[in-house]
């Protein structure tokens, strides 16, 4: 994170604060509009839950912060707690004292804590200390950058005095600290690290570590659970300019993450680490070597980086990630628990912004859908569908399965305002919906702010303690912009809990449907928060339930949560299946083999089979009790699977889900690549089409696919891909994230393109090189032309 950290870091939140434009005093909530008359409600989309598919867990670790306020953690009971933000970056436990970077003039701050005591009592003890008295678990950075402040003292990273003349200075308390910036705009280099720090190594971390479970106890029992392997690596040539001039390498990142994380381990071998903490969507892509250099020559440099093209081409998250498991492989030590990425919405005015104006507030509301929507085209310089979540568990599930997915830091902004609580609330339910493993929010909202309000509709929506439920069910949305629906099953009582969230500026009236496996009750509970009473969370009548189905109104900018008590018959789902073990694996087939499922309330009927995740994917086979194996077909050669099962019993009721296996097929002859392209709208003179290319050959790590118009087509603005045309015909290089593509599988890309006369499909396409077909049924296509990611662009982070 870019900006400077809250809470420990006192002394710097005092500066930056004051720099910072503050949002409308007592913001707490205003309505977006006060009509003297409320206008009539319109027709809303249809929503429904099943409770009896989709069924996973949801970690409590989701609704995590950043600093959070004790009294609020307390009152939440909040799950996890999270000191991080580039000041942890040097941040030296021995002296308490951390360099603030580029957030304010790479100044050194000591904490005012008694320097003879410590490392007892500093800044991050008592941030521990807050988290053992509110019941949070702690994740804490620990630094790799190989620097942390020298001394106790008021140095800083640019003297004017010593590196002459710059564009601003910290004139009220420092006058001689500059902001690295000459007055003719260039940087200041060549300056002396020493000047503010001293180097370091992994032992630094490892006597932090030892030092904590002195203190607090071993992660096991007590204290310090979680470990991010510092913050945003990939911008310390920005953030930390002062001591990491160049961009980090893929090699620097992968041998300081090797070297760091084993020493955590060592210290305290039921830690968690996470990593590699990079700040949003392009760290997926690109090292911090790459991303200062591209910064710097723009261009073609996006779309041939240096450091990615040293390691075989792969994307920064796909090597990493392959090179944690080889870690593994090699030592016998899972040394990465947790792949961590931070996310911002880059659309203009939405991060970390107040309510602006109705189209930017609509624009928030919309934008949480890049973290699963693949229909979702990022509304920035993106510019191209991003599925922040399922992204993350694809490169995991091909490159390390068993890590878990972390999003340590995210804002979607307006936390003072109504449709940020709103916008807040739809990223909680999408985390839990989607199978996230730990998210914490930057900056999070006062207690008296609309954004606290979001998280007390999960974590104490009643005042005593009544939560979300966390085993989440199938809900749908015919209208997911308009209202959004999540829904899930509480594991105390077996209630089923149900959110909605109209995020538009009028009253909707919807059906709504409700499949159980129990008898409905004939009532359920009603809270609501919104623009009508922003100040707390209301407990109108209970909502009458008919057969499982209703009709409600939701008022303009609120969310509602229904309760719905367990029926009349108690609501035990069976046990989940033992991991399956996997046989007579060949290049198409596999046959799995698990232990029984224990029968909850009612007889367990089958076994259903997925090859992803189940509460989005179909199973692939069904399996009739009480067997409990079955070969799966139909599988592509050289190609990983990971498989879960999930029990049914005679009631719907499932399962969890049970651990994964990952299973390989062996090689099959190769067959090439198929193409399937359509046109999905044309006005005449332009048009956007899409094209889906399927592997069918050897595993790629890269690919370029080619083809020519037949007609005077030219391709205007595409996405998934970095594309150029020459008169008729066209290249595509994979955009980096896609560059992986195992026998079988597929990736889409899109375009929209101009032409004149008739608009007939493209030919004559070839995959690296060589020729590849028509998919069956599908016509030979047109292309899309992509823009690729923007030179430049940062997170706000």
């Amino acid at each position: 994170m870019r900006t400077a950290s809250k809470g420990a870091l006192a002394a710097l939140v005092l500066a930056v604060v004051a720099a910072v434009p503050a949002g409308p005093a007592g913001a707490a909530a205003a309505p977006r509009s006060a009509p003297a008359a409320r206008a009539a409600a319109t027709a809303g989309p249809a929503l429904s839950v099943d409770t009896t598919t989709g069924r996973h867990a949801i970690d409590p670790h989701v609704y995590g912060m950043n600093f959070a306020d004790e009294a609020l953690a307390k009152e939440l009971r909040l799950p996890v707690n999270r000191w991080g933000g580039n000041a942890t970056t040097r941040y030296n436990y021995k002296l308490d004292t951390h360099n603030t970077g580029s957030d304010w003039y790479f100044e050194n701050v000591a904490s005012a804590n008694d320097p003879a005591a410590l490392p007892d009592g500093s800044e991050a003890d008592k941030f521990v200390d807050q988290n053992l008295r509110t019941g949070s678990d702690t994740l804490l950075t620990v630094p790799m950058i190989g620097w942390t402040p020298a001394a106790r003292d008021s140095s800083c990273g640019f003297s004017i005095a010593t590196y002459g003349p710059q564009q601003g200075s910290d004139s009220q308390w420092r006058p001689d600290c500059g902001n690295g910036v000459k007055p003719d705009g260039t940087q200041v280099t060549g300056n002396d690290p020493t000047d503010t720090s001293v180097p370091i190594g992994a032992d630094f971390t490892k006597g932090w570590v030892q030092y904590l479970d002195s203190a607090y106890g071993a992660a096991g029992h007590g204290g310090v659970r979680y470990y991010d392997l510092d913050n945003e690596p990939d911008l310390w040539h920005s953030t930390h300019r002062d001591v990491h001039p160049t961009g980090a390498s893929d090699d620097e990142l992968r041998d300081s993450t090797y070297a760091t994380a084993a020493a955590v381990k060592a210290a305290d071998p039921g830690a968690q680490t996470l990593g590699p903490v990079g700040w949003g969507f392009n760290s997926l892509t690109y090292s911090g070597l790459d991303q200062d250099v591209c910064n710097r020559q723009g261009g073609s440099c996006w779309s041939n980086p240096p450091d990615q093209a040293a390691h075989g081409g792969l994307p920064f998250a796909t090597w990493y990630l392959q090179q944690m498991r080889a870690y593994q492989q090699a030592h016998g030590t899972r040394i990465l628990d947790y792949f961590d990425e931070h996310i911002y919405p880059q659309q203009s005015g939405v991060a970390l912004g107040g309510s602006n104006d109705a189209a930017t507030q609509a624009l928030r509301l919309r934008s949480t859908r890049q973290l699963w929507d693949p229909s979702y085209v990022d509304e920035s310089w993106i510019n191209q569908p991003i599925q922040f979540i399922p992204r993350m568990r694809s490169l995991v599930d091909q490159n390390y399965p068993g890590t878990k997915v972390a999003i340590s830091e995210y804002n979607w902004g307006a936390l003072d305002h109504v449709d940020g609580a709103l916008a807040q609330a739809d990223v909680l339910g999408i985390f839990g919906r989607e199978g996230l493993d730990l998210a914490t929010l930057w900056s999070p909202p006062k207690a008296t702010d609309p954004g606290a309000y979001a998280f007390r509709m999960f974590l104490n929506y009643d005042g005593a303690g009544g939560t979300f439920g966390n085993t989440a069910v199938t809900s749908g949305s015919a209208d997911q912009d308009k209202l959004a629906v999540y829904a899930s099953e509480r594991s105390s009582d077996h209630a089923t809990t149900v959110m909605v969230i109209n995020k538009t500026t009028g009253d909707l009236t919807a059906p709504v449907s409700l499949t159980s496996g129990t008898t409905l009750p004939a009532a359920a509970q009603v809270y609501r928060y919104g623009q009508d009473a922003p100040t707390a969370i209301q407990h109108p009548a209970d909502q009458p339930l008919s057969g499982g189905h209703f009709s409600a109104t939701f008022p303009a900018y609120s969310i509602t949560e229904y309760v719905i008590p367990a029926g009349s018959t108690t609501a035990n789902p069976p046990s989940a299946p033992s991991t399956p073990t996997a046989s007579a694996v060949g290049s198409d087939r596999a046959t799995l083999t698990w232990a029984a499922s224990t029968a909850g309330s009612a007889p367990v009927a089958s076994y259903q089979v997925y090859s992803g995740d189940p509460a989005t994917t179909p199973a692939v086979a069904t399996v009739a009790a009480p067997a409990t194996s079955t070969t799966v077909t139909g599988l592509s050669p050289s190609t990983a699977y990971t498989f879960r099962v999930v029990a049914k019993d005679t009631a719907g009721r499932s399962s969890p889900a049970s651990s994964p296996v990952t299973v390989t097929t062996t090689a099959g002859p190769a067959t090439g690549c198929t193409v399937a392209y359509s046109v999905t709208t044309d006005w005449g003179s332009g048009f956007g089409g899409s094209i889906t290319l399927t592997n069918k050959a050897a595993p790629l790590s890269g690919w370029q696919l080619g083809f020519s118009f037949a007609g005077n087509q030219k391709v205007t603005q595409g996405w998934n891909g970095t594309w150029s045309q020459t008169g008729a015909a066209v290249t595509v290089k994979d955009a980096g994230w896609n560059a992986s593509l195992p026998t079988g599988a597929s990736t889409t890309i899109g375009f929209n393109g101009s032409y004149t006369g008739s608009n007939p499909a493209p030919h004559a396409f070839t995959l690296n090189g060589k020729p590849c077909g028509a998919a069956s049924g599908a016509a030979a296509g047109t292309v899309p032309a992509a823009q690729g990611r923007a030179p430049g662009a940062h997170a706000v982070s």
